[in-house]
């Protein structure tokens, strides 16, 4: 069988492993997020193998609970993100679509891409306030903000609404903010 093989399927290839390579790396760096290993503790620290704080995972000064939501929530929203647009890319590159469905879907791609970078941005500017962590989700009804402290004052509400409201068009009421401790 005579095969020919053009720049166009090495560029493709090279893009595929790339792509794969970027998944996997993601991949281990997101089991690895937060965890402390053994021999990392004991370099870092003048503690024995029998203090407490080694043996135990829990620190009395940590609120691991909050600290837990977030983390799986993070990890939450990634995976539905991810699974979107691989069913959006799956779908763009059926040939059997015509061409104002492909429209559509590029156009929801792009609604995905400014949901997730006005979500980032948010977060940012509330963690700038002073906040330890949050969490946005966006969409074009409405905005919900978690938000990791020991008590909300009426002040800091307003500063977050006033992010919110520069950042999106979304109407005071459909922002929705709650704490966790």
């Amino acid at each position: 069988m005579n095969m020919i093989i053009g720049k166009k399927q090495i560029i493709l290839a090279s893009l595929v492993v790339g792509l794969g390579l970027a998944v996997y790396v993601n991949y281990q760096f997101a089991q690895a997020d937060g965890m402390l290993t053994a021999t990392s503790a004991v370099e870092e620290s003048d503690k024995n193998y029998g203090d407490a704080q080694l043996v135990d995972s829990k620190d009395p000064s940590v609120d691991s609970d909050g600290e837990a939501y977030f983390a799986e929530a993070k990890v939450t929203r990634q995976r539905s993100r991810d699974e979107s647009v691989e069913t959006l890319k799956n779908m763009m590159q059926d040939a059997q679509i015509d061409a104002d469905l492909k429209a559509e879907m590029a156009l929801k791609a792009t609604e995905v891409a400014k949901s997730i970078e006005t979500e980032g941005k948010i977060e940012n500017l509330i963690k700038a306030k002073g906040f330890d962590d949050c969490m946005v989700y966006y969409d074009t009804e409405g905005v919900d903000v978690v938000v990791k402290t020991d008590g909300l004052e009426a002040a800091q509400v307003a500063q977050m609404k006033d992010i919110i409201l520069k950042e999106t068009s979304i109407p005071v009421e459909n922002i929705s903010i709650v704490e966790i401790n």
